[in-house]
């Protein structure tokens, strides 16, 4: 089922921040793409969510779709709201929480390309 609703919206024009909900008191997330080489996945975080500091092995791009949050990158804090985005850096210790009701599309590239 996931699988044909991600089919759905391809080829189509999308206001990404209308794809997920908001659900009180948790985190939602939804995958638009998976692939081998990499994945977009969007996040609605309800107020003071948060994901908790680790690592990934791979560059992580987010862009804050909706609302605000803070995230920390090896330490340093950064406030975030609409229309911004980060790069947490592969292997750098990262988090982030939410201080309004936020969405973030999360985009993940797992292969390298040949030197």
């Amino acid at each position: 089922m996931a699988e044909k609703n991600r089919e759905e919206l391809l080829g189509k024009v999308l206001n990404l921040k209308d794809l997920i909900a908001y659900q009180d008191g948790t985190i939602a997330s939804r995958m638009i793409i998976n692939q081998k080489t990499g994945s977009i996945t969007l996040f609605s975080f309800d107020e003071d969510e948060g994901l908790s500091e680790h690592t990934a092995p791979f560059d992580a791009v987010v862009t804050i779709l909706d609302g605000e949050c803070e995230v920390w990158i090896d330490g340093v804090t950064s406030p975030m709201k609409e229309g911004e985005t980060i790069i947490f850096p592969a292997n750098v210790p990262h988090a982030l929480s939410a201080t309004t009701r936020f969405k973030m599309m999360l985009t993940m590239i797992r292969e390298k390309a040949d030197e």
